[in-house]
């Protein structure tokens, strides 16, 4: 039969002149997702020092192979660490998981305000502290109060996902990482040895104690030139410290077998990188120790992500990197700049608002009505104010009115030089209460909705401050971060994987959109409280039908 034969030699023609089929660009099916953060690093730094990366899996594999957004701005006005890592883990601000500050007051047995770490959980003990440590409180994420990316992924996977997160600081690798989580890991500020919180284990895996054995922690100490004295504080400000880091996450990923999960769903990590905020903060965003900290770190960086094209690949790999909050200019190069940078001291402001306080409402207890300024919060004694019969709106209202009435005073003052540059006084640009905040009595402005974004209900009583560009209180030298200015709220955000298209890209994005990005990417629940949106822009096309397929049974 001729005819048929001729038309079978015809579509067999058309069959193999056609270009042949391909795997959807992107199957949703990343076998590791790693969250990086580096602790206070402004969004410019990149773009600023990239001339100097030189390795092929260090910065550059988001500079150069992935999505680069060049605009990311955090949207609320309270930009420290623990708020800033529990934004990135739950893909909300404050107003939707509740950490607003590092540390806060709560009433105590005693009835009186006592400080209290946003993590600590004294229901718990310390795990592999060290025998001489004074202080054994446990930690967890109780405090958190919305679910985070790494605990959708648990629960879409009925507990078969292994979600770690690991941060020099307790409330970074805690607060980024979450509730569900197998294991959050951080170091003892003097020895630099890896502990936990039985919250999660009742010991330390086999692979941390042998990590905490070996010279890890000598050698970071031998490369940093620091032989004695606090490992957090002293050699975390070292490039050492940022291998450290990355060696310990590296030491987890091959222990626990992480993206090797025999249920053959994805795995977690969140790491965030301490070093780069504790040498900021001593030094400034524009000194040459931070440049250098920062360009020294693309070989650590360039040695991690080497670890894992080797033992995972590269191409089942979703990396997101940003960080918690940027930063402010130092007073120091400030002046040197011709820049009106001026840090004082919260003094110049607590002590007179203590002193009026107490003159208008009689002390009837033992405290103070002025708890801490503790940038952006002015912090307010409840307890005191109720002794004294003075309810929170009286108590918020009164100390609103004072606290400007101080500022106006400062505004007036009179330099006693007459010479060179003057430098400009305090200025007090805004100031809420915690009732105008939780009411919603606030501007329909951006800045309004950047402190409708910042409300805890554990500040308590408090007032909330905002001071003019590069003014900011602090104690000694240095610079510090909090702000709703755009320097605080700049940081970068970085996206690698398969499922990207590489480039540039120049819109306006924040933080919250990793959690919504990859919540989708993984087709999960994003986190409960989450508001970003999906980065759509930088999304390969997926061709109909892919899906992740993770069946829990």
């Amino acid at each position: 039969m001729p005819g048929i034969d001729r038309l079978l030699v015809s579509i067999f023609l058309v069959a193999f002149c056609m270009p042949a089929a391909h795997a959807d660009s992107y199957d949703a099916k990343p076998k590791l997702v790693v969250i990086l953060v580096f602790d206070q690093f402004r969004g410019d730094y990149l773009d600023r020092y990239r001339a100097d990366f030189k390795a092929a899996n260090g910065w550059n594999l988001f500079l150069k192979r992935g999505a680069h957004f060049t605009d990311c701005y955090y949207d609320y006005a309270n930009l420290v660490t623990a708020a800033g890592h529990a934004t990135i883990g739950t893909g909300a601000y404050t107003d939707g998981h509740g950490i607003p500050l590092n540390e806060w007051y709560e009433p105590g047995p005693d009835g009186l305000p006592h400080q209290v770490s946003s993590v600590a959980d004294e229901r718990y003990t310390l795990i592999g502290a060290p025998a001489e440590a004074e202080d054994k409180t446990g930690a967890s994420a109780h405090r958190e109060m919305a679910t985070t990316l790494g605990d959708e992924l648990v629960l879409a996977t009925a507990g078969r996902a292994r979600v770690y997160g690991v941060s020099m600081k307790d409330r970074a690798a805690i607060l980024t990482s979450g509730h569900a989580t197998k294991g959050a890991f951080w170091v003892d500020h003097d020895t630099g040895a890896w502990e936990t919180s039985s919250y999660w284990m009742p010991v330390l895996p086999p692979w941390a104690v042998q990590f905490n054995a070996g010279d890890h922690a000598a050698v970071a100490r031998r490369e940093s030139g620091v032989a004695q004295g606090s490992f957090y504080e002293k050699v975390g400000r070292s490039a050492a410290s940022v291998a450290y880091q990355l060696d310990f996450a590296q030491a987890l990923i091959a222990g626990e077998k992480l993206g090797l999960n025999s249920a053959n769903v994805t795995d977690m990590v969140t790491i965030s990188i301490s070093s780069t905020d504790i040498n900021g903060h001593a030094f400034g965003p524009d000194d040459p120790s931070q440049k250098d900290l920062i360009v020294q770190s693309d070989a650590a960086l360039d040695k991690f992500f080497t670890f894992i094209d080797k033992t995972i690949g590269l191409k089942n790999v979703m990396v997101a990197m940003t960080g918690d909050h940027g930063v402010a200019t130092t007073q120091k190069a400030g002046d040197a700049e011709g820049m009106p940078v001026l840090d004082f001291s919260p003094d110049e402001f607590t002590k007179p608002l203590e002193q009026m306080l107490e003159a208008k409402f009689p002390l009837k207890s033992s405290g103070k009505y002025v708890l801490q300024m503790d940038n952006p919060y002015l912090l307010l004694n409840k307890a005191a104010f109720q002794a004294a019969g003075v309810d929170e709106q009286e108590a918020e209202d009164t100390a609103k009115a004072m606290v400007q009435q101080i500022f106006s005073a400062f505004m007036s003052r009179t330099s006693e030089s007459k010479e060179g540059r003057q430098k400009d006084p305090p200025e007090l640009t805004n100031i809420y209460t915690s009732r105008q905040m939780r009411e919603g009595q606030l501007p329909d402005t951006q800045y309004g909705r950047l402190i409708a974004h910042s409300y805890s209900p554990y500040v308590g009583w408090a007032l909330h401050l905002n001071f003019g560009p590069y003014q900011f209180p602090w104690h000694g030298s240095g610079t510090t971060h909090f702000s709703a200015n755009s320097y605080d709220r700049h940081v970068p955000l970085e996206l690698f994987g398969s499922a990207f298209a590489p480039g540039t890209y120049h819109g306006i994005v924040a933080p919250v959109d990793i959690a919504a990005t990859f919540a989708s990417l993984l087709r999960i629940n994003r986190p409960s409280a989450a508001v970003g949106r999906v980065l759509t822009e930088a999304i390969r096309h997926e061709d109909a039908g892919a899906t992740w397929v993770s069946d829990p049974k």
